[in-house]
């Protein structure tokens, strides 16, 4: 119920090596018919998922 920890989780958790996520996203959480108050808006996924990427690559590279 608190989003906006997850950008902080999805760096940590993909900086830390992870090979995938599971993120609830919806256009408008507040209107989700479920589990909104877990949810990202659909418009700021693409900024995670780079965030995520870069740091899975830091991570990748840190192992080479």
């Amino acid at each position: 119920g608190l989003p906006q920890f997850i950008p902080a989780q999805v760096r940590a958790t993909a900086a830390a090596g992870i090979d995938g996520l599971f993120i609830e996203t919806h256009p408008d959480p507040d209107h989700a018919l479920s589990d909104g108050s877990n949810m990202i808006p659909l418009d700021h996924m693409e900024k995670i998922l780079k965030m995520a990427l870069a740091a899975h690559n830091s991570y990748r590279e840190s192992q080479s």
